[in-house]
């Protein structure tokens, strides 16, 4: 920023946007997730009880989600100092990295939701399904990381 533009007072309010996006939408994708898988699991537990620890797989990658978002409203967070200029341009990219990481959370929650639900009924049923499903639901999950990459080169590149 060059040394005769004032920043305006309202920039920061687009960089804690980031900050709620990233956070609203990508643990809403990862309860989303979680929800829709428990439903399953919860089901496989009342005809095979011994499958329910291979069945949390989808849960647990539906939480790590929430931590790729978690992690860049830190990071969001700690570039936000009310003694240090704050300009517009920082603002948008970081509403633009909480958007991005926030909403492919959103999706992969969604995918991995569906994917576990279903996924863990079938092992049930044919136990041959296991490694099919874990592929679904690593390719869902790639897409919250993919997410991730782009908001930590989003953030990378303010002043």
């Amino acid at each position: 920023m060059s040394e005769g533009i004032k920043s305006p007072n309202f920039a920061p309010f687009f960089g804690m946007g980031g900050i709620a996006s990233a956070m609203i939408f990508g643990c809403a994708g990862a309860a989303y997730g979680t929800a829709k898988s428990g439903i399953g699991i919860a089901g496989v537990g009342t005809f095979r009880p011994d499958l329910i620890m291979k069945s949390l797989i989808p849960v647990v990658m539906a939480g790590i989600i929430a931590v790729y978002s978690l992690v860049i409203a830190v990071l969001i967070s700690g570039d936000m100092e009310p003694t240090k200029s704050y300009s517009l341009f920082d603002g948008f990219m970081h509403l633009a990295a909480g958007l991005s990481v926030g909403l492919t959370g959103l999706a992969a929650g969604y995918a991995i939701g569906v994917v576990g639900d279903v996924g863990v009924r079938s092992y049930m049923q044919q136990s041959r399904i296991f490694v099919g499903m874990v592929l679904i639901l690593i390719f869902g999950e790639v897409l919250g990381l993919y997410g991730l990459i782009v908001a930590l080169i989003l953030n990378t590149n303010t002043n």
